[in-house]
């Protein structure tokens, strides 16, 4: 007679490597997201992925990965829990198992509407809201005229020196690997400063636009307008609405926005560096 499979509240938790890649990939279609291969690569080396084996069939019944910039943040992302195993406390299981593990170290995600209330019951609050905006770039409203140009390998300690002033904490082992994971990587520059960087990577019909450090909004502008030239796939981003100039101005180049989410934090006030020249994120997964 087969065993009965584990109750949900007494299934292991395990870590998440780049061998669970395709596991990662199937739970995300299996929620109706794209599969993000690419990105779910990127942050299973980067980060730290979690993850429940489910009881019944080969593959994942809940995952998520964390992306840690040292004691002072980490972020949350991917947070998934297969249809069949939904609403059943799993993820509320998996994401204590994951606040435990982080203990004295601030948190924060992107929360969609469906994911909000189980992280305010676990002590996020709302930071700030981000327009995720999509569509095919038309050149209909110029640019500043803004210096723009390709990165190069030297250009990397400026931009990691930049990246570091505006996020407030240091991302070397997720910037440094921005060379082979986009496909486009521009500077912007100005009497022989960095003054923005951005890149566009891969992900399946897309080209996503992050990270964007600017110093304002014209010079934001001038790098999306660099990295759309680089392409003819449509544009995805995720911008803080705050930047209400720079997503009129995508608006009228034809990316819309498809849907926002909530910014969260736990354990601190605000998150950490200058909202004001972070204009998109690296990577953004809400759950």
């Amino acid at each position: 007679m087969p065993t009965s499979p584990s109750p949900l509240a007494q299934l292991p938790i395990r870590p998440l490597t780049s061998a669970d890649l395709l596991s990662c990939a199937d739970l995300s279609e299996n929620r109706g997201w794209p599969r993000e291969e690419h990105k779910w690569g990127l942050l299973l080396t980067a980060g730290t992925g979690y993850g429940i084996d489910d009881p019944d069939d080969p593959g994942l019944a809940a995952g998520c990965v964390v992306t840690s910039y040292g004691p002072g943040l980490a972020a949350i992302g991917m947070v998934l829990v297969a249809e069949r195993y939904a609403r059943q406390g799993v993820g509320r299981r998996l994401m204590q198992h994951v606040l435990a593990e982080a203990g004295d170290t601030p948190l924060t995600l992107y929360a969609t509407a469906n994911g909000q209330p189980l992280y305010e019951q676990l002590g996020f609050t709302e930071t700030s809201r981000a327009a995720m905006v999509r569509g095919r770039f038309t050149f209909t409203a110029p640019a500043p005229d803004v210096p723009v140009r390709p990165a190069t390998a030297e250009d990397l300690p400026a931009v990691l020196r930049l990246d570091h002033e505006v996020f407030g904490l240091d991302r070397t082992a997720l910037i440094a690997r921005l060379p082979a994971f986009a496909d486009h990587l521009r500077v912007a520059e100005e009497d022989g400063e960095i003054t923005g960087f951005a890149a566009a990577w891969s992900n399946m019909d897309t080209h996503v636009i992050g990270p964007l450090i600017a110093r304002d909004p014209g010079t934001a502008k001038a790098l999306i307008a660099s990295l759309a030239a680089a392409t003819d796939r449509p544009l995805r981003t995720d911008i803080d609405v705050r930047h209400g100039s720079l997503l009129s101005w995508v608006k009228e180049n034809g990316i819309d926005t498809i849907t926002t989410t909530s910014v969260m934090i736990r354990s601190l006030p605000d998150l950490p560096g200058d909202w004001r020249r972070r204009f998109a994120p690296l990577t953004v997964a809400a759950g």
